[in-house]
């Protein structure tokens, strides 16, 4: 989730030039960790990851996600607003010395007050990492994260729900996201949810968002939906609940959303 959200939001004004039931399981869910290729499996038990990001991986569920985002070496991956880089390593290590991890992260705005942190510290101390030397960390504003070439998937997690919090166009965003994608790529959306048939009634007050705005929002880019992943799922999560709340936090109900830049 994006945090100092009025002070980003004030930024992100300035920068508008851009032109501009649960989740639905409909594609096959992510298969079990047992059928993780090894690639993905040596990638989660990295020796390098902290100890916090580790004991998340039981609600994460990182080498299932990634086996659904269909990661392979060698490739091409962006991350929008990676927070503390939980995926980023992982990624990193998943794509290999031969494949590249651009952790794409919104400027500082002007106005931001003195005690706001580095948006992109983090990841920058993971990208100076040796162990990580296929990271590189790129900052610009918000409505214009591009990478700079083509890649082969774009990635966020728990972030879509906040770009409705801001000034922002969100299928122009979209479309830049779209841009920044070879043909066939893939743009993946993991986030809260929201009961269905809310809308965007839930973004700012619980940050979750319904699946089917953003499948509305990122077909509405250009893009084809692929499948839906329910590896994330909490039945046992009535969506009613800011996402911080201790009685859920870190086991909310999440949907995860594939999609596809088509090839002409």
């Amino acid at each position: 989730m994006i945090r100092y959200p009025l002070i980003l939001a004030a930024s992100l004004a300035a920068s508008l030039s851009l032109s501009a039931c649960m989740h639905e399981p409909s594609a096959p869910s992510a298969p079990s960790a047992a059928s993780n290729p090894g690639y993905i499996a040596a990638a989660v038990a990295d020796s390098n990851r902290p100890d916090a990001d580790k004991l998340r991986d039981a609600n994460r569920k990182p080498a299932q996600t990634l086996e659904f985002l269909g990661v392979k070496p060698g490739e091409q991956v962006a991350e929008i607003l990676p927070g503390g880089g939980y995926f980023t390593r992982i990624f990193s290590k998943a794509v290999g010395p031969s494949g590249h991890v651009y952790a794409l992260v919104p400027e500082r705005p002007a106005n931001a007050p003195a005690d706001m942190p580095d948006l992109a510290g983090k990841v920058k101390a993971i990208a100076a990492d040796a162990n990580y030397a296929n990271v590189t960390v790129i900052v610009q504003p918000l409505t214009k994260l591009v990478t700079p070439a083509p890649v082969d998937l774009v990635f966020t997690a728990q972030n879509y729900h906040d770009l409705h919090n801001f000034p922002v166009d969100v299928v122009a965003f979209n479309r830049t996201i779209l841009d920044s994608l070879k043909p066939g790529g893939l743009y993946v959306v993991l986030d809260h949810s929201a009961p269905a048939g809310s809308g965007l009634a839930d973004t700012k007050s619980l940050h979750r968002i319904d699946a089917d705005v953003v499948k509305q929002e990122v077909t509405a880019a250009g893009f084809e939906f692929v499948g839906a992943s329910d590896v994330l799922a909490n039945a046992g999560d009535a969506r009613t609940a800011i996402v911080f709340d201790p009685s859920i936090r870190g086991k909310t109900d999440q949907f995860i959303l594939k999609f596809r830049k088509p090839k002409k």
